[in-house]
C-alpha cells in the first residue's frame, strides 16, 4: 500500500523533471516516445514509482531532480520562430533566444512561426499544467491587422461569435482601432487556447490576418520587454498566475 501511494502518473512525473508540460507530456506518451522500465508506454494514466522506475523519452533517461529550482521567463517571441523543443526542418526555435541561460525551460503554450508576441517559458510543469487546462480560462489579448475594411458590422458579427470546424467561438472583448480600405488593426481578447483560433476566427468573417501580435496574457504584458528579449517572472507574480488558478 506504501508503495502505491508513492506512485504518480507519468505524465506529471515527466512534467515535475522540466521536460515539458502535462499536456505535452500525454503527447509523447502517445507517440510512442516514452518508455518505462524498458518498455514502451502509450496508454495514458500509467503510474510510476519515481524512485524506482526508469523512464526515458526519445531514448535519454529523465531524472527527477529534488534540488531543481523552478524558473519561469516571459519572453517577445519575434516573428520566425517556432515554440518546439526541436525541429524537423531546422527552424529557429524559441529556446535559442534564451540558449545562453543553460536552462531547460520549455515553451507553455505555442505562438505560430507568424506570431510574435508574449510567450511564457519556464520547467514548472505544474504551472504550465494550470496556464494551459481549458477549465482555467486565462485572458489572452492580441493585437491583429488585417487586410481590407473592417468595418462597425463586422464587430458586431465577431462579438456574437463565430462558427469554427470545432465549434463556436466568441471573444471576451473586441475593438477597432484603426480602420481603413487597405488595412485595419483591431484588439480581441480570448479565454479559450485553441489552435490558431484568432487567425480561424478572422477567416471565418472573411478576412486575411497581415500580422497576429500576443500582447497579454492575464495581467502580464510586454511592457519594458523588447522583440526578441526576455524577463524573469518575479514570485509574487507566478504566486499570482497559482491564486488565480484555484
Amino acid at each position: 500500500m506504501t508503495q502505491e501511494k508513492e506512485k504518480i502518473r507519468l505524465q506529471k512525473y515527466i512534467a515535475d523533471c522540466g521536460v515539458t508540460s502535462r499536456r505535452r507530456a500525454e503527447v509523447m506518451i502517445s507517440e510512442g516516445r516514452v518508455i518505462v522500465n524498458g518498455s514502451v508506454v502509450i496508454r495514458q494514466g500509467v503510474k510510476i514509482n519515481p524512485i524506482a522506475d526508469q523512464v526515458m523519452i526519445d531514448g535519454k533517461r529523465v531524472i527527477l531532480d529534488p534540488t531543481l529550482a523552478k524558473k519561469t521567463l516571459l519572453l517577445h517571441k519575434p516573428l520566425g520562430y517556432v515554440t518546439t523543443m526541436d525541429d524537423p526542418q531546422n527552424r529557429r526555435l524559441v529556446k535559442d533566444l534564451y540558449a545562453d541561460l543553460n536552462e531547460r525551460l520549455f515553451p507553455i503554450g505555442r505562438l505560430d512561426i507568424n506570431t510574435s508576441g508574449l510567450l511564457l517559458c519556464t520547467n514548472d510543469g505544474e504551472l504550465a499544467n494550470q496556464l494551459m487546462h481549458p477549465c482555467y480560462k486565462f485572458e489572452k489579448e492580441y493585437h491583429i491587422t488585417v487586410a481590407g475594411l473592417f468595418s462597425k458590422n463586422d464587430l458586431a458579427l465577431l462579438r456574437c461569435g463565430v462558427e469554427l470546424e470545432d465549434g463556436p467561438a466568441q471573444p471576451l472583448k473586441a475593438e477597432i482601432k484603426r480602420s481603413h480600405s487597405r488595412q485595419s488593426v483591431l484588439t480581441m481578447v480570448i479565454r479559450e487556447g485553441r489552435n490558431r483560433q484568432v487567425r480561424r476566427m478572422m477567416t471565418a468573417l472573411g478576412f486575411s490576418v497581415v500580422a497576429l501580435r500576443r500582447t497579454r496574457l492575464a495581467f502580464l504584458t510586454l511592457d519594458g520587454v523588447k522583440n526578441g528579449s526576455w524577463r524573469w517572472l518575479q514570485k509574487a507574480e507566478v504566486d499570482r498566475l497559482r491564486q488565480m488558478a484555484l
